[in-house]
C-alpha cells in the first residue's frame, strides 16, 4: 500500500503479517546489540535511546562552540526508496556471518508491495512500515555516509567541522568555505557509487554561525539564511549581551501541516460532545509542547495553541445554523481544555553535557 508524503507524493508502505513482525523485532534486537559499538556519536536517527532532542541540542552546541562559518543542508532524494540491495547484503555481510540471518533480511528487502492484490517486486529500496527497516536504513548510511564523514574529516579538513544526522537528513558544519564546497563535490561523486543522489532543490550550502551577521553586514548583504531540521526553523541570533546563540523556532512548514490536518479532525468530529473534544485537543497540545517547547519558541507555541482555539470555534459555529458560540464561551472553554506552555527544556549546552557527561555527541 502507499501513503501520502509531505510533498504530495506516495511512499510505498510494507505491511507485514504477524509472524514477520515477531521476527522482524527478536532479530533486530540481536543486530542492533551488534551495530550499537560501530554506529557513531553523530549518527542518532532509530537508535535505543536516543532521541532527537538530543541530536538538536547537540547541533546548537556545534554551531555555537565550534568555529563554523557554513553550513550545508543535505537531503537524499527518495532515500528509502533507492537503498541497493546489493550494497545493503554487502554492508550486512561485512559484520554478521549466519546465514540464516543473512537469508532473512534478503527475503524483508525482496518482499514488495501489495496493491489491489498484485504484488510488485522491488529491486531496491528498504520498505517502510516494517521493523527492520530503520536499523537497515541506518546500516546502509553507516557505511556510504558515516564512516567516510569521519574519514574525510580527519585526513582533509584543515578547520573545525561538525556532523549531526537522524536518519536520512543531515547537517554539517565548517569553518571554511572551500573545504564546505569540496566537501559537497566529494560526497555527490561517493553518493553516485552507491546509488543515491542528493535532492538539487533541497541540498543547499548557506553561510551560517557566530560571525556570519557581521561579515554579510560589512558586504552589504541580509541577514544570514536559515535551515530546517528535525521540525525546527535554525536562524543565527544573538543574546542581549551580544553573544552568538541558535535561535530555534517551529518550522512554517511543520506548523501549517498540523493545523491542517487538526482542521479536518474537527470538522470530522463537529458533532463529538464538547468535552471529548476538549480532552483530546488538550492531548493534542501537550503532545506538540512536549516537543516544540525549547528556549525562545514561546511565541509560537501561544500562536499554536490560538490557532487551534480559533479553528475549534469555527468548528462550533458551523454545528448548526443556529449555532451561536460567543468569544466568551470559546474563551471558557479554551482555558479549561488547551492548557498553556509548560518551561522550555534546558539549554542545549547544558543538557549535552549532562547527558554525554562530557563526551561529545557529533564524533
Amino acid at each position: 500500500m502507499y501513503i501520502p508524503k509531505a510533498d504530495g507524493k506516495q511512499r510505498p508502505l510494507g505491511v507485514t503479517a504477524l509472524e514477520d513482525k515477531l521476527v522482524q523485532r527478536a532479530t533486530v534486537q540481536v543486530m542492533n546489540a551488534i551495530y550499537e559499538t560501530d554506529f557513531r556519536g553523530f549518527s542518532y536517527g532509530f537508535r535505543p535511546g536516543r532521541r532527537q532532542h538530543q541530536a538538536l541540542d547537540a547541533l546548537a552546541e556545534g554551531l555555537s562552540i565550534k568555529k563554523v562559518n557554513w553550513v550545508l543542508d543535505a537531503d537524499i532524494r527518495g532515500y528509502f526508496d533507492a537503498i541497493s540491495h546489493d550494497w545493503l547484503m554487502r554492508f550486512v555481510e561485512h559484520r554478521i556471518a549466519d546465514r540464516r540471518v543473512l537469508r532473512l533480511v534478503k527475503k524483508w528487502l525482496n518482499a514488495g508491495v501489495l496493491e489491489d492484490g498484485q504484488v510488485t517486486r522491488v529491486e531496491e529500496g528498504a520498505p517502510q512500515g516494517a521493523s527492520a527497516s530503520p536499523l537497515l536504513a541506518n546500516l546502509y548510511l553507516h557505511y556510504v555516509l558515516d564512516l567516510w564523514i569521519q574519514q574525510w574529516r580527519r585526513k582533509t579538513a584543515r578547520g573545525d567541522v561538525i556532523v549531526v544526522r537522524w536518519a536520512d537528513d543531515f547537517i554539517v558544519g565548517f569553518q571554511y568555505e572551500e573545504e564546505a564546497v569540496r566537501f559537497l563535490n566529494e560526497l555527490r561523486t561517493r553518493f553516485a557509487k552507491f546509488d543515491l543522489e542528493l535532492h538539487p532543490e533541497k541540498t543547499r550550502l548557506i553561510e551560517f554561525g557566530r560571525f556570519a551577521v557581521e561579515r554579510r553586514k560589512r558586504c552589504g548583504r541580509s541577514k544570514p539564511e536559515t535551515f530546517d531540521f528535525l521540525g525546527f526553523t535554525h536562524i543565527a541570533g544573538k543574546t542581549r549581551n551580544g553573544k552568538f546563540v541558535v535561535i530555534r523556532r517551529t518550522a512554517k512548514t511543520r506548523f501549517r501541516r498540523k493545523l491542517r490536518e487538526l482542521k479536518e479532525q474537527l470538522r470530522r468530529a463537529i458533532n463529538d460532545p464538547i468535552p471529548q473534544v476538549g480532552r483530546w485537543l488538550g492531548s493534542v497540545l501537550r503532545g506538540h509542547y512536549q516537543y516544540f517547547a525549547v528556549p525562545r519558541n514561546c511565541a509560537l507555541l501561544d500562536a499554536f495553541r490560538w490557532q487551534l482555539s480559533r479553528l475549534w470555534w469555527k468548528t462550533l459555529k458551523r454545528r448548526s445554523h443556529r449555532a451561536h458560540v460567543s468569544a466568551d464561551r470559546i474563551k471558557r472553554l479554551t482555558d479549561r481544555w488547551l492548557p498553556r506552555p509548560a518551561n522550555p527544556s534546558p539549554l542545549p549546552l547544558r543538557e549535552v553535557r549532562r547527558s554525554t557527561l562530557g563526551r561529545s555527541r557529533m564524533r
